[in-house]
């Protein structure tokens, strides 16, 4: 064997797809069977780590003013791989990413039960992660800062995603989860930390360009919008966003926003990912 081949011999070298697919499989079990108490706690943190990553993109998306459309989505999708960079990196149990599951579930390592309890425990501690950093923004005034652009952007982020039709939020969850769990796919290549943060950006910092739904993001998109219009009406009324912030409501974020999206979201992350590569790689005789 030459120099050349014994530097990409497989220790070395990035996993390989059939690899991926059983340290996937692993994985899924390991974070089925943690305690419900260590559980939340992560799922707190992964809320909190999406929500920094909305900060970072909502910073971006302020005052864009006449700045071209597309050229700010895509500055605001790599800023906002920040929020899944600190989950998987810093080790967080994020609901999207855990739809994954689906692939230990499939080979029967994990009772529906138990993947239905996790995707339930996760789903309510992103959420107050989520939250209760929209409400740290708003009490530490960030929606002021910009001269209000920050504010105002918020406000209008949150006011868009409570107009989109049923079926349109459905479809937006899954293209979006469809590339959240693809980057959580590359990065069970990864060797290094280095690997993991390369893989993770472009996926992320396209569906955020595109304008897809993602349900954990928007647990803080739309709160610190309800936020705002609840206890700084002074400020929405300075700004002039007086229609964009009655049309905000939590029955509206719940019904038609985040259980559409939601919905997608396990659609595409478990059933066009999670599904397809247990399909491909360890289905019954196929498994290596």
């Amino acid at each position: 064997m030459t120099g050349s081949e014994k530097a990409w011999a497989p220790g070395f070298d990035a996993l390989l797809p059939p690899e991926m697919a059983r340290k996937a499989e692993e994985i899924g079990v390991r974070k089925a069977s943690l305690d419900d108490l260590s559980m939340f706690a992560l799922a707190v943190l992964a809320g909190a780590f999406i929500a920094l990553g909305a900060v970072f993109a909502t910073v971006a998306l302020a005052g864009a003013g006449t700045a071209p459309w597309g050229a700010v989505r895509v500055l605001a999708g790599v800023v906002f791989s920040l929020g899944l960079i600190l989950v998987v990196v810093g080790g967080a149990e994020l609901f999207t990413g855990n739809t994954m599951i689906i692939m230990a579930w499939a080979s029967g390592r994990v009772s529906t039960r138990t993947l239905l309890r996790n995707w339930a425990v996760v789903y309510l501690g992103n959420f107050h992660g989520a939250a209760a950093t929209a409400l740290l923004v708003l009490l530490g005034g960030a929606h002021q800062f910009g001269g209000g652009a920050f504010g105002a952007a918020a406000v209008g982020i949150a006011h868009a995603k409570l107009q989109l039709g049923f079926v349109q939020a459905v479809a937006l969850g899954v293209l979006c989860n469809a590339l959240v769990c693809l980057a959580v796919w590359l990065t069970l290549s990864a060797r290094t930390t280095a690997d993991k943060i390369l893989a993770i950006v472009p996926p992320i910092s396209a569906f955020v360009a595109a304008g897809f739904e993602h349900s954990i993001a928007n647990m803080y998109f739309v709160p610190l919008g309800l936020f705002i219009a609840a206890f700084d009406p002074g400020f929405v009324a300075a700004r002039g966003l007086e229609l964009q912030a009655q049309g905000l409501s939590w029955w509206g974020f719940a019904v038609r926003n985040l259980l559409p999206v939601t919905l997608g979201n396990i659609v595409g992350g478990a059933g066009l990912v999670g599904a397809v590569y247990w399909f491909v790689y360890l289905r019954p005789g196929r498994r290596e």
